[in-house]
């Protein structure tokens, strides 16, 4: 197991630039499993939940080549369908949150796949009933195998379009569906669909690939099914994810920041989200500079809510760095996490920084701000999951003395080679196996 040592009180300068985007990359790395044509991808980020993905992928017997440092080619031409079929392979899934979206394409595809019980955070139950209820309604029969504590899912005579209204915006259950539905006879239309721009990058790379696609950016999606779909060549997103920790991590230690090549378009309502915490930053073209200040909070002096909502609204992976930037704020914030109710335990970390945090429940706390007039002090952490590990981090970067972090495969999980690009930027942090 490896950990971070933080020496803290270092302030960060100069640029940094964000990686290619996580969730999108799972999306787009499954969807090759479509096409037995060649299909190149850009910008894919170089951390853990991929690494293993592509390894899922040529166990599958997919040809994956390297072809840059963050560029792959991709060709799955001569599936191994003794190996999608085998105990392995659900056991492999299993470990991995990611390899629910190879559900959808191997389905329709193959026909048949198994749906193993999600992995990945720890962060309270991660349900499937939308990708489950969303696959049935095209066609898929669905049983539950014990021994190996997955859904077997298969088709008769393949899957048909259909109407469906999801139960939830999930934003893995609607790139599951659209990506079954592309090879589904007819048109499916789904509403209440996620429309998150992960979601709309992969409908992009599929229209390439051939794909029709009505309602790319709304909740209403057409899908029309084709026989067959060709390859493409796409290129990732930044990580909106971690742009927003570089905000948090630039307030926190009153750092002057420019977060380089962001796509600010595609940020939608996250940089409004941190001015609202009080916090200050630019659009400089495609860049955002955050010049070294004091937080603030609403001046009226009421408490303003913090809370995450399908998208457009705010994503809940920035709650936990929301709420850690919230602790050296001026004045009081309710963080409210309405998906998942075990992200905000990792509070009692912060609280034995110095943090002022009452955990209401599961879902709500209140941090009232130090103002930077008292600084968190440095503490020995675990990593639970992603993204308490980054806030866990950003508390380190702005506390007096030296702390470490453990268990931070976690955060190599979701963020590529921190603690170099952080160092280069002026922090004090190392990396001990």
């Amino acid at each position: 197991m490896s950990k971070y040592i933080i020496e803290g009180g270092h302030r960060l300068n100069g640029n940094i630039k964000p990686q290619g985007a996580k969730n999108e990359a799972l999306q787009v790395i499954s969807a090759v499993l479509l096409t037995s044509e060649p299909v190149t991808i850009h910008n894919v980020p170089n951390i853990l939940d991929v690494k293993n993905l592509i390894d899922l992928l040529r166990a599958m017997n997919v040809k994956v080549e390297k072809i840059g440092e963050h560029s792959y080619r991709f060709q799955a031409d001569d599936l191994d369908e003794d190996y999608i079929s085998s105990a392995d392979f659900v056991a492999r899934c299993a470990g991995l949150r990611g390899s629910v979206l190879v559900v959808g394409p191997l389905l329709a595809r193959l026909g048949q796949s198994y749906f193993a019980k999600p992995g990945g955070d720890k962060i309270g139950r991660r349900k499937v009933d939308t990708h489950i209820s969303g696959l049935s309604k095209l066609g898929a029969m669905i049983a539950y195998n014990e021994e190996r504590q997955a859904y077997y899912l298969v088709t008769v005579n393949g899957l048909k379009g259909c109407y469906m209204l999801l139960d939830e915006a999930s934003v893995t259950g609607t790139a599951n569906i659209i990506m079954a539905a592309s090879l589904a006879e007819g048109t499916t239309t789904i509403y209440n669909a996620a429309c998150e721009p992960y979601v709309q990058q992969l409908c992009r790379m599929l229209s390439q690939m051939g794909v029709k696609i009505e309602g790319i950016g709304s909740n209403l999606l057409r899908i029309t099914g084709t026989d067959h779909i060709g390859g493409a060549d796409h290129t990732i997103l930044p990580d909106m994810i971690e742009v927003g920790s570089f905000i948090g991590m630039a307030a926190l230690t009153q750092s002057e920041l420019t977060i380089k090549d962001v796509s600010y378009d595609n940020l939608g309502i996250i940089p409004d989200s941190f001015r609202r915490l009080g916090i200050r930053l630019e659009r400089r073209g495609d860049d955002i500079f955050i010049p070294a200040h004091e937080i603030e909070t609403n001046l009226d002096g009421s408490i303003p809510t913090i809370a995450d909502a399908p998208w457009p609204g705010l994503t809940p992976d920035l709650l936990s760095v929301m709420l850690v930037t919230a602790t050296q704020c001026r004045g009081s914030v309710l963080i409210h996490q309405k998906m998942f109710e075990s992200r905000l335990f990792f509070v009692d970390r912060l609280i034995d920084m110095g943090a002022q945090i009452m955990l209401c429940d599961p879902h709500r706390a209140v941090v009232i701000g130090l103002d930077h007039k008292m600084p968190l002090r440095a503490n020995n952490m675990h990593s639970p999951d992603i993204r308490a590990g980054i806030a866990m981090l950003i508390a380190a970067l702005s506390a007096k003395g030296m702390s470490t972090i453990d268990n931070i495969d976690q955060i190599d999980r979701g963020y590529e080679a921190i603690d170099t690009r952080l160092s280069s930027a002026g922090a004090c942090i190392s990396r001990r196996e």
